[in-house]
């Protein structure tokens, strides 16, 4: 693209970037305000091919690309200015690297001769991410040096790092001189519209066009070894951790030519559905009371949530339990793994075609009937407190209002463990959003934002967001991310960290309720109308479906808090668990 000569060389410089993420697919970009971030910023709001979302705190801006890239599979660009507003973007570089998540960071910064002179705003940017970004540079400053023709092959070396096996973050820094405001006026768009992923790329760099790299497929020998090891083994089961929605069909292929079950994590897009004969959804209840002796372990994906389920797999010793799943960690905290094949989905394609089909078995059908009786006896026992609203029931029925099209986004702690737990198969299933590499709180409402980002305006899709009322209070003004977007936010507010009372901390009384328990005292309702959003607070099951129902036939965002008792939660679990063993003794 021919660039009018008037311009600075820094601006036709960052412009030429832009274009060559935009040209292979990159079309979200979130900022917080920044001075010597402007020819970023600059770059990306008058480009027509990406949709730039502002957000007066970097920490949010980052999760939101984080969220748009776990419902597309492609970065977003996170732009920021020099200084601190860098550092605040290190929780979600963790979680992007830890997870494979795809993300571009830009951070401008100040240029070399203002380095380590005092100079305001000026921090060590370079390496700020240790060890976590898949590419990092320093780049040098954009000045007349430094061609466009580099800018663009910076563009796609960021890109194809950021998609790549494993996917994960990007961090370029880049230092800029002043003056930093553009040259000119712009009333309308100066730049081409963004082509398609792996589409054209600007001019100078034709011949280079980046698309996802095809997966390694493992060596012949090791999945041979692999099948003649199952091939040993009658009593099996598939343990679906965290997939993409590609990878979980292959699954499924893979459990119907073994016969075993396949026990399902909430991220595995599994979990909520379709039904199928060999689909233990509550295999997390089932962990302490399910069929016992297990042989074989074929572990698809990065770790489930739930550790009683995986502790309880490895008690019983498997003597073959085998890994597919991308990254070059060994996912295997237990230490048990026997095989280790990587990159999930060829893994699981090239196994499934070296296996023979088997039929089914007693060992099959003993998953099936447990799957049977807790999914028939589980609904009524959710309900039998006279419609109270307790943490279990409330999210099954939040889980149960997400449908295809939606997305629904889980916070760590108890939120995702429950809808692990309790959530009912459906026709229909959302898909599920969470950040569980690193399984923070942090940044869970800017992460929803950038969810229902991707999925756009259509008025059939909504994002459901089930969250904790101190993960809430974590991101607070992230909020303001979710004024102009159809998102339901359903807080469950236990006053204080609700998963500690499950932990032995909690017989230490003198510790447990200041430090752990942490009460505030506080509520949500003037947080929603500061930012906004429409609040509701349900006291019964049927109120909290009818606001459900509500938000759904509305467009905008809506907020409906719920109260529940932390020690009558733990009661409550430990309730249910008693009632699984005795459905199933």
């Amino acid at each position: 693209m021919d660039l009018p000569e008037s311009q600075p060389h820094s601006e036709r410089w960052t412009n030429a970037l832009i274009d060559a993420l935009v040209g292979l697919g990159v079309t979200a970009a979130c900022l917080a305000p920044g001075s010597r971030s402007t020819p970023l910023v600059a770059a990306v709001s008058r480009h027509p091919g990406i949709r730039v979302t502002t957000h007066y705190d970097e920490r949010g801006a980052a999760f939101f690309c984080l969220g748009h890239a776990r419902m597309t599979g492609r970065p977003a660009l996170w732009i920021t200015t020099s200084g601190t507003a860098v550092a605040n973007g290190l929780p979600a570089v963790v979680e992007a690297s830890v997870d494979h998540v795809a993300l571009i960071c830009l951070t401008a910064d100040r240029p070399p001769e203002l380095r380590g002179t005092g100079a305001n705003q000026t921090i060590d940017q370079p390496g700020l991410f240790g060890d976590y970004p898949r590419l990092q540079a320093d780049l040098p400053v954009p000045d007349q040096a430094v061609s466009e023709d580099e800018a663009r092959a910076w563009g796609l070396t960021a890109y194809a790092a950021a998609i790549g096996l494993p996917a994960g973050p990007v961090h370029l820094n880049i230092p800029y001189r002043k003056p930093l405001e553009p040259s000119l006026v712009v009333t309308g768009p100066d730049h081409p519209a963004a082509g398609p992923v792996g589409g054209a790329v600007p001019a100078g760099n034709a011949s280079q066009v980046w698309s996802r790299p095809s997966m390694a497929t493992p060596s012949a020998t090791a999945v041979r070894e692999l099948a003649m090891a199952l091939q040993e083994a009658d009593q099996g089961v598939i343990l679906a951790g965290r997939l993409t929605p590609g990878t979980a069909d292959l699954v499924m292929a893979l459990a119907e030519t073994l016969s075993w079950p396949v026990l399902p994590d909430i991220c595995s897009q599994l979990r909520l559905g379709p039904r199928h004969p060999l689909l233990v959804s509550f295999a997390d209840l089932l962990a302490g009371h399910g069929p016992e002796g297990v042989q074989a372990v074929i572990q698809i994906g990065r770790m489930p949530v739930s550790q009683r389920l995986t502790r309880w797999l490895a008690a019983q010793n498997p003597r073959c339990w085998a890994v597919l799943a991308d990254g070059r960690d060994t996912i295997d905290p237990h230490h048990r793994a026997t095989h280790r094949l990587g990159d999930a989905a060829p893994a699981t394609h090239a196994l499934t075609d070296a296996l023979g089909h088997r039929q089914s078995t007693a060992w099959s059908e003993s998953w099936t009937q447990a799957e049977r009786t807790v999914s028939g006896k589980l609904p009524e026992a959710l309900t039998s407190e006279g419609g109270a609203l307790t943490e279990p029931a409330v999210a099954a029925l939040v889980a149960a209002s997400a449908s295809s099209g939606d997305a629904l986004v889980l916070a760590s702690s108890m939120p995702i463990r429950d809808v692990n737990s309790f959530a009912t198969k459906g026709a229909h299933p959302p898909l599920v959003v969470a950040n569980r590499g690193a399984s923070g709180i942090d940044g869970t409402v800017a992460t929803a934002a950038g969810a229902s980002d991707a999925l756009g305006k259509d008025p059939g899709n909504r994002t459901v967001l089930l969250i904790g009322d101190l993960a809430l209070l974590h991101d607070l003004n992230s909020l303001a991310l979710l004024r102009s977007r159809d998102v339901t936010v359903v807080v469950v507010n236990n006053d204080g960290g609700g998963i500690f009372s499950f932990l032995p901390i909690a017989a230490h009384q003198d510790l447990f309720e200041p430090h752990f328990g942490a009460p505030h005292g506080l509520g949500f309702s003037a947080a929603a109308q500061m930012f906004g959003i429409s609040w509701t607070g349900a006291e019964t099951l049927d109120e909290l479906k009818a606001a459900l129902d509500t938000a759904r036939d509305r467009s905008g965002p809506a907020m409906i808090e719920v109260r529940t008792s932390r020690t009558e939660n733990a009661e409550e679990h430990r309730r249910l668990n008693d009632l699984v063993g005795s459905w199933l003794r």
